[in-house]
């Protein structure tokens, strides 16, 4: 299978991430960012999260550190909307994110996916097409009950020290998601080595993603 590199080691690649909870990010595109700071990308981030107060606060905020230790720029953006109710804060979701819109010039934006059965992440991939309609927007997966994984179309290989290490940051980071029966080891591993079968990646391991539009050079 041809790899099309997004960037390699030495270039710059400036991402936006986008997620609607505190740990979104993180399962979403945990190893991808790890392994392009180990590799010497020079990454330029900003990490929004739209809805964490209180103890998800923190939480959020010392995550992004550890995942964002190394890139070349890193800023970190939180929201405080109400959780679950995210489509009935739209107006004032889309303001909050068009306040970001105006600051950033990413080369990608990695957002929810626009068939998630969670409407707060639903919300999010929407507000996400409508702002940035002229952007490469690459959708990633959250593993939860509702079952309702896709079939992705854009696959980035991880190494395992990577994946070992996403995994171990969520342990660290995220006490309060411990008691949901998918957040474990298991899930983020086997979803993982399924991506990488699919894929055939080279350590075994992907993270996948849904892109509805593609122009390429």
């Amino acid at each position: 299978m041809k790899t099309l590199r997004l960037a390699q080691p030495g270039e710059p690649l400036s991402i936006l991430c986008l997620g609607a909870h505190s740990d979104d990010i993180e399962i979403g595109l945990g190893a991808t960012i790890l392994d392009w700071i180990a590799s010497g990308v020079d990454l330029r981030v900003d990490w929004c999260v739209f809805s964490a107060a209180g103890s998800r606060r923190e939480e959020a905020e010392r995550s992004a550190a550890d995942f964002l230790s190394g890139a070349a720029a890193a800023n970190v953006h939180i929201g405080a909307f109400r959780d679950s109710y995210f489509p009935y804060q739209g107006a004032e979701v889309k303001a909050w994110l068009e306040g970001i819109k105006a600051k950033v010039a990413p080369d990608v934006v990695f957002t929810h996916r626009k068939d998630d059965a969670h409407q707060d992440h639903r919300e999010v991939a929407n507000l996400t097409w409508n702002a940035f309609r002229d952007h490469t927007i690459l959708e990633y997966e959250i593993p939860k009950w509702d079952g309702d994984l896709g079939q992705p179309n854009v696959y980035l290989a991880v190494s395992e020290a990577a994946l070992a290490r996403k995994i171990e940051l969520l342990d660290k980071h995220f006490g309060t998601q411990r008691s949901k029966d998918w957040f474990d080891a298991d899930t983020f591993r086997g979803l993982a080595r399924l991506r990488g079968m699919e894929c055939r990646a080279p350590e075994r391991s992907a993270e996948a993603f849904f892109v509805r539009k593609l122009r390429l050079g």
